[in-house]
């Protein structure tokens, strides 16, 4: 198949979205853009009989209405559309493999339905092999120049996918990567960093958290001296603190491990899909 950008679509308007942003994101890299539907995993709510052959013509014409939308906004990209008769999950997770990203929509926020937090996108978050990204219904068509913003962890290789994701996306749109570090004092105890026993008021911790991040970022500057990055250093736990940071954001990104369960993506994607202002890219690390 090759690398490719991987758009799903449930056969509603949650798609509209993803197929925009899908189709930006694989001209701007210079990627196929793949359209994949699955005619048995077609949404209850869509009037249409129930026989196969009924459900292949919806599907046929779902991806006939997202290819024209993609070749509308940029007609010289690569557009193959594809419908399948497993489930969209594993579809999706199997291919997932050899593509760039997975694109999935979303019906916006506090709906538990369709591709936010259902079935299909908890389980093609938890398990794809590639970033996923969500794009929710009611979020903006065009993000312009606007900035890609990352949460950072500890140093060490779990983050690393996290931050060549980020600083990738930000070089590919021109724009400039926010870093964002949330902090608590060391006699909080959970899974944010936090600053260290020695240190003594909440302005020589902050130094030393400026110094942590500033040397886990040294490497991804001198990859990408093009990207200007802004350090953003905050007390507080990560998921308002990353909230905070994106309301000018055309992307955030988090980290998710390799092999947990579908359930566990952990509280920190798990609050920024369900409130984040702008697309989120779910990254699995080791």
């Amino acid at each position: 198949m090759g690398r490719s950008v991987i758009v799903g679509l449930d056969g509603t308007g949650n798609s509209v979205p993803a197929v925009r942003w899908g189709a930006d994101e694989a001209a701007a890299r210079g990627l196929p853009l793949r359209l994949l539907h699955s005619w048995v995993s077609q949404p209850l709510n869509v009037s249409i009989a129930q026989e196969a052959a009924n459900k292949r013509r919806y599907g046929a014409e779902v991806l006939g209405a997202a290819e024209a939308t993609a070749l509308e906004l940029h007609p010289g990209i690569s557009v193959t559309t594809e419908q399948v008769s497993e489930p969209a999950v594993d579809a999706l997770v199997e291919r997932s493999g050899q593509a760039t990203l997975v694109v999935l929509g979303s019906r916006g926020h506090g709906v538990i339905a369709g591709f936010l937090l259902g079935s299909v996108s908890l389980h093609v978050l938890g398990c794809a092999e590639c970033p996923v990204v969500i794009v929710r219904q009611d979020m903006a068509a065009s993000y312009g120049e606007r900035e890609v913003v990352v949460g950072v962890q500890e140093a060490g290789a779990q983050g690393e996918a996290v931050l060549d994701f980020a600083f990738a996306a930000a070089a590919t749109h021109h724009s400039r990567v926010r870093t964002v570090w949330a902090w608590e004092p060391a006699a909080v105890a959970g899974f944010v960093p936090t600053a260290s026993a020695t240190c003594q008021g909440e302005e020589e911790c902050t130094a030393e958290q400026e110094k942590k991040l500033a040397d886990i970022l040294a490497p991804w500057r001198a990859l990408f001296p093009g990207v200007d990055v802004i350090e953003h250093v905050q007390r507080g736990r990560v998921a308002p603190v990353l909230l905070g940071s994106c309301p000018q954001a055309r992307l955030l990104v988090v980290g998710r491990r390799m092999r947990r369960t579908p359930m566990s993506l952990g509280p920190v994607a798990f609050a920024v899909l369900h409130h984040s202002v702008c697309p989120v890219a779910v990254v699995p690390h080791s």
